[in-house]
């Protein structure tokens, strides 16, 4: 029989143990880096998180022996299924000891949800939209985690394969160690480039001039992906949250934003100085004292994180990325930043790839979302 209970989050006391429960299974790890608190308790809250609109979603405890053992959430986007056709229970938030009692039930309430549901496919781990953090990791146990990758254990992976489930999307992550110059070639080019499509770098002085572009970058961000089979376009709820929610830990001297002749956004990318230390100093609360972790790791570091870039399709492959990297560079050797880690990129998506090529990058790190289908629904034991 077995001795592992799989419990719906319904209170705030559950949903805060469900919150803190990777905490605690990764308590001394040093690679794990934890979120906000408060912002994984929002993400739950339907006036925090406009994916809430157009989603539902379940949260679920798993217990073993009086004790929690994992957790897993369950999710449906209708508007994925409107737009794209495509009707799928995404799963995420999983986390468990290395338990396969324990795996095998939360896999198995997450095809309970989908045979409820009538919908004949899982996949996961995987939030509610394409910005929300997706892939298990599968290589990079002994890296340190970004603020926007999911950690875990080297047995989850295994424990998932061995359940059945199979590779659905993988993605691809690289460390580059910055050189001490720019060979002149770079910088000729990149004059090139400029005269020849009449484009200039734009230089704020102040985090508030930022605003102005702001609806650019994510009407960028969907003329970028807009080929990629799942890619949904970014709703005006979620350009609101996001503002707010991210806004207050850009330092405006790492946005490279590009325009045309005419003042149009044609490309941008945005880095930040690595938090993950910081995180993992301060628990995930930036009160009382984390705010100082965060200060510190903003004003000296010498790791940053790459986490989005846009460029119009008329101008990809036109050698606008090598503009990019030079306003890059030329803020981190300002900075003293030598490390640059890229944010997961879809194994095919070489376009954007190709941005680091010339700078011999490290694929340090590799993750992957699993399917299972119901001809294998009858998990074996």
């Amino acid at each position: 029989m077995s001795t592992v209970s799989i419990t719906e989050v319904k209170t705030a006391g559950q949903l805060k143990q469900f919150v803190r429960f990777p905490m605690d299974l990764y308590k001394n790890n040093p690679y794990y880096v934890p979120s906000f608190v408060n912002d994984e308790i929002n993400v739950w809250n339907t006036d925090e998180n406009p994916a809430l609109q157009y989603s539902e979603a379940k949260q679920y405890l798993a217990y073993k022996n009086n004790k929690i053992a994992g957790r897993i959430a369950v999710i449906i986007n209708h508007k994925e299924e409107r737009e794209l056709g495509i009707r799928k229970v995404r799963f995420g938030w999983i986390d468990f000891i290395d338990d396969e009692e324990v795996s095998r039930a939360l896999i198995q309430k997450a095809i309970d949800y989908a045979k409820e549901k009538n919908i004949d496919k899982i996949e996961g781990p995987m939030g509610f939209t394409n910005l929300d953090k997706a892939g298990m990791l599968i290589k990079g146990f002994d890296q340190l985690a970004t603020m926007i990758g999911i950690y875990n254990h080297e047995y989850y992976p295994q424990h998932l394969e061995k359940l059945g489930m199979v590779k659905e999307k993988e993605w691809v992550e690289f460390e580059i160690v910055f050189p001490d110059s720019l060979p002149d070639k770079i910088h000729k080019f990149n004059e090139l480039i400029s005269e020849k499509y009449k484009l200039r770098v734009l230089r704020f002085q102040t985090k508030e001039e930022i605003l102005q572009y702001v609806d650019a970058m994510f009407d960028l961000l969907d003329e970028t992906y807009k080929h990629l089979s799942t890619y949904t376009p970014i709703s005006d709820e979620q350009r609101k949250t996001y503002k707010e929610k991210y806004f207050k830990l850009i330092d405006k001297d790492f946005i490279v934003c590009i325009a045309d002749e005419h003042n149009n956004l044609i490309s941008f990318a945005i880095t930040m100085p690595s938090y993950s230390k910081a995180l993992q100093k301060s628990g995930g609360k930036l009160f009382p004292f984390g705010w100082w972790h965060f200060l510190r790791a903003g004003k000296k570091n010498d790791r940053a994180n790459f986490y989005l870039i846009g460029i119009h399709p008329d101008y990809q492959r036109r050698g606008v990325t090598s503009i990019i990297f030079k306003e890059i560079f030329d803020t981190f050797k300002k900075k003293g930043v030598k490390f640059l880690e890229t944010n997961p990129e879809l194994e095919e998506n070489k376009s954007i790839q190709l941005l680091w090529q010339d700078y011999n990058p490290v694929n340090h790190k590799r993750r992957r979302t699993y399917s299972i289908y119901p001809e294998h629904w009858e998990i074996k034991n």
